[in-house]
């Protein structure tokens, strides 16, 4: 009986070549996806956002190489570039501190406020100098508790609280200054608060309160003095007006003399101008009298036989 014989050299050899074909597919899927990885990293690598009220500084291999990039989405070369954003608003510093006057004076519980901003202009060199995360450090703090202690001890205690605005104004004219050289923008400083011990709290109100009542007893008097004032006006006013109607009056006699000087007839005419249309009851000249016997219900009229009796009106 013949024996058959299977070979399966054959077989091997072809399962061997397919294995080899799909590993180097999946080989080639994994390249390609990785490579598609890669290119998605750089492109997103390839641009950055800035926000608004920032501004965007552009280092290349950590130099400064552009320093006003524009909100918005900016361009870079991955891995040698990089953009980061500072904030150019305004910002705010607050401190509270203790002082003296120049009187000895403790200033306690001194709160202040300083608002500011960066100069875009001196952007790059604050940065490189100071360091925008060091500016409160290394500019602020010492800068205003130097120059508020300083120009609070040119001035007594008393002064500092009646002219605290003043004072303030020259805090910041000096902090505008020195700041601006590092490339601070000084908007605005204020004092917010100033505390002394109780007892020259006490003594600064004590002389507060004596001032509001000299103000009061001032303000009296001069109201007194107003009214004497007033009064004396009146009266001088009242004075003159009799003064005038006693010029008015000589001046009318003095006219009413001339004019019967030159005309011996005026003082008829003054008669007659002046008569108030009644006749008088006895006319005569003492001889032979004219009685009128005349009244409101009608009346007769005698004349009396002569006699030595005088009657004269006018």
């Amino acid at each position: 009986m013949a024996e058959m014989k299977f070979s399966t050299q054959g077989k091997s050899s072809s399962s061997s070549s397919n294995g080899n074909m799909d590993n180097k597919k999946v080989g080639t899927f994994v390249f390609i996806g990785v490579l598609v990885v890669i290119a998605l990293i750089v492109l997103f690598n390839c641009f950055s956002i800035v926000n608004e009220g920032f501004i965007g500084v552009k280092y290349t291999f950590g130099k400064i190489t552009k320093d006003d990039l524009t909100p918005g989405l900016n361009f870079c070369i991955p891995f040698v570039e990089e953009i980061r954003q500072v904030d150019i608003r305004e910002q705010i510093y607050d401190v509270t501190a203790d002082a003296y006057t120049s009187d000895t004076q403790t200033v306690q519980e001194l709160k202040m406020k300083l608002n500011y901003r960066y100069d875009r202009s001196k952007l790059s060199d604050l940065i490189r100098n100071v360091g925008i995360d060091n500016v409160e450090t290394k500019l602020l703090v010492q800068n205003v508790a130097k120059i508020s202690k300083n120009e609070i001890g040119k001035v007594k205690a008393e002064e500092l609280v009646q002219s605290r605005a003043d004072v303030q104004q020259k805090i910041e004219d000096k902090l505008k200054e020195i700041l601006a050289l590092d490339g601070i923008i000084v908007e605005s400083f204020a004092i917010e608060n100033l505390s002394f011990d109780d007892a020259f709290e006490a003594s600064i109100q004590a002389k507060v309160i004596a001032a509001q009542d000299a103000l009061k007893m001032e303000n009296k008097t001069k109201e007194k003095e107003e009214e004497a004032k007033q009064i004396v006006i009146a009266a001088q006013a009242e004075a003159d007006s009799k003064k005038l109607e006693a010029d008015a009056n000589a001046y009318a006699i003095q006219k009413v003399q001339e004019q019967l000087a030159n005309s011996p007839n005026y003082i008829d005419y003054l008669k007659i101008t002046n008569w108030n249309g009644e006749l008088p009851q006895i006319i005569g000249d003492g001889v032979n009298p004219f009685v009128s016997l005349e009244s409101n219900k009608g009346s007769t009229s005698t004349t009396p036989n002569n006699n030595n009796t005088n009657t004269n009106t006018q």
